[in-house]
């Protein structure tokens, strides 16, 4: 729909959201672009009642609509042919319960990670969510790419630790999984189905989250090892032995280039978190033995781990043209395919970091310096890779060179594309929500 269209509704969403909360001006429209294309309008509602209100309007006028948080996951899917409005939540900004004594707190899908975790910290409590630039990424979009960085290994996914959400569906009506305590009653879990679904079944305006305590004290030991396969001895080791480490993290040499703090050139590296006291950390020194390089403390060892959070944007922002992966895979597959990386990306250059302890790698795939984007090089990675699969694995493109994002596939695992379109029928069934952009 032309921008003009759009703007002959542009009463009724002021109505809807104040005038101040409606930006239909094209030269104020331009930083708010989605992978190129600049929306018609942006819209901005302060509740659940006002984005459904919006939807509703965009539902009965055929408008195309993309929600938008922090602007750190906009690069993901296919180039939407247009965006009629563009849904910002940094307004839901509720603080809807917190209960420190139970551990849980509940907050508006616009508050950012960072404001979050330095609410909870005042209290000694831990918010384990770490995405990259966590002082612009968003509760709803963590949760809505289902992101997990290096503390997946100590406290799990975000599946584990949010325990309601609250959401308006693609057609405009509220609805909500899950609830305010750590223990809710049984039924279709809409909260863990609305987790990574990218924006395509409805629009998170809050959710609810289990907590823990902040860590007295931490430790990083780092390893260094000549090949991944003692790397992934080492990672066997620890899985047997009594540690418990918060953190246990692979770096590959080629990620070693891209991430600031950790050598140009080297060995790979495992990074082993640990929390506890001073009895606790001696434990982990004597079961790591002489495996252990170098310990990290203190600001180094926020700021390492600070990087390590960060890597899909530092792969943006120093590799461009980039391909950017997320491989979520049981932990015997974990090293075969690693193995079959070097095989199917033999003309590429590759960086791979992950908690493999948990079974989550990241992989980065990039032309060798000079060379001209080849779009089948890429593709026929992700094909590789994809045949390589168990069927209780899934794989997921987080970012892509622009000449090569209408040859790619964006869904995570082919069998299951029948079963997402029906789900999406049902929360969206006039394909309001990132239409064409994940799902065809």
């Amino acid at each position: 729909m032309s921008t003009a269209t759009t703007t002959r509704f542009g009463a009724e969403l002021r109505a809807i959201c104040g005038a101040a909360n409606v930006v239909d001006d094209p030269a104020l429209l331009r930083g708010r672009q989605v992978l190129g294309v600049v929306p018609s309008t942006v819209v901005t509602p302060a509740s659940a009642d006002e984005a459904a209100a919006v939807l509703r309007v965009a539902n009965e006028n055929g408008l195309s609509v993309v929600p938008a948080g922090g602007f750190t996951a906009q690069n993901m899917g296919r180039k939407p042919a247009q965006v009629d409005v563009l849904l910002s939540t940094s307004r839901l900004r509720e603080l809807e319960h917190y209960d420190a004594a139970d551990l849980t707190i509940g907050v508006g899908a616009g508050w950012t990670v960072a404001d979050l975790a330095a609410k909870v910290a005042a209290d000694n409590l831990f918010f384990p969510g770490d995405p990259a630039l966590p002082e612009r990424a968003t509760v709803g979009g963590l949760l809505a790419t289902g992101f997990c960085g290096p503390h997946r290994q100590g406290y799990g996914g975000l599946r584990d630790y949010c325990i309601g959400i609250r959401f308006v569906t693609g057609d405009g009506h509220k609805a909500k999984g899950g609830g305010r305590v750590v223990k809710n009653v049984a039924g279709y879990d809409m909260m863990k189905l609305l987790i990574g679904s990218y924006g395509t079944l409805g629009v998170i305006t809050s959710a609810s989250f289990k907590l823990f305590p902040a860590p007295r004290q931490t430790r990083t030991f780092i390893a260094e090892f000549p090949g991944a396969a003692e790397a992934f001895q080492f990672r066997n080791q620890v899985l047997r032995s009594p540690l418990d480490p918060i953190c246990l993290e692979l770096v590959s040499p080629g990620a070693r280039q891209l991430l600031h703090g950790f050598g140009s050139d080297g060995p790979w590296l495992v990074l082993l978190r640990a929390a506890g006291s001073d009895p606790v950390l001696a434990r982990y020194r004597a079961e790591l033995g002489s495996a252990v390089a170098r310990e990290l403390e203190g600001i180094n060892e926020r700021e390492a781990w600070r990087a390590l959070s960060n890597f899909s944007h530092t792969v943006e922002e120093r590799c461009p043209q980039s391909l950017l992966l997320s491989l979520q895979l049981p932990l015997r597959e974990v090293g075969p395919i690693l193995q079959q990386l070097a095989t199917v990306s033999a003309s590429l250059k590759h960086a791979v970091i992950g908690r493999f302890g948990a079974g989550h790698l990241l992989v980065a795939l990039w032309q060798p310096s000079g060379s001209t984007v080849q779009a089948k090089a890429f593709a026929d990675a992700i094909a590789g890779l994809r045949h390589r699969l168990p069927i209780d694995a899934s794989i997921a493109v987080l970012s892509c060179p622009p000449e090569v994002r209408a040859d790619i596939a964006w869904i995570a695992t082919p069998t299951h594309v029948e079963s997402m379109r029906v789900v999406k029928k049902v929360l969206d069934p006039n394909d309001t929500l990132n239409h064409g952009r994940f799902l065809f």
